[in-house]
């Protein structure tokens, strides 16, 4: 319930324009062919945007425990290829966001949000959007794992 409203009140408040944001990012990319792989990103992130309360961008290879092209060296790469052409200006404009929105009590919770999308905006290749959840039970395992091969040692 509170999520939902959260959800409602960002969109109304704000979150739509930084959706869209991330969407025109990702049509620029998508229309140059080899920018694709940026778009998928783009459009994920950009429904985080629209609704982001109770969701969480993490590492895939924290999420799946195994690497991929995007969490290596090629995914590296393509992060600072994506900030020099599209995150500066998404990280701007979420970074402006939060400081609109932290100057009233009540956006204190939006500019937070807006400051974690500014963070993803930075290197969003690698990532994906889960619930939060789904995000505390990969790291849960991951720690489990973690231990469990520091005992056998």
């Amino acid at each position: 319930m509170i999520r939902t409203l959260g959800n409602i009140l960002w969109f109304v408040l704000g979150g739509v324009i930084m959706g869209l944001g991330w969407w025109l990012a990702g049509v620029i990319a998508f229309i140059s062919i080899i920018g694709i792989p940026w778009a998928r990103s783009c459009f994920m992130i950009g429904r985080f945007s629209f609704f982001p309360f109770g969701k969480e961008a993490i590492d895939r290879e924290e999420l799946t425990q195994r690497a991929d092209l995007g969490t290596g060296g090629l995914g590296c790469l393509g992060n600072i290829i994506w900030f020099v052409l599209f995150g500066w200006w998404l990280m701007l404009g979420h970074i402006l966001s939060a400081v609109a929105q932290a100057i009233t009590i009540i956006g204190i919770p939006f500019a937070i949000q807006h400051l974690k999308l500014a963070g993803v905006a930075i290197s969003p290749v690698g990532k994906t959007v889960v619930s939060k959840e789904v995000a505390a039970a990969a790291r849960m395992s991951n720690a489990s794992h973690t231990v469990a091969k520091l005992r056998n040692k």
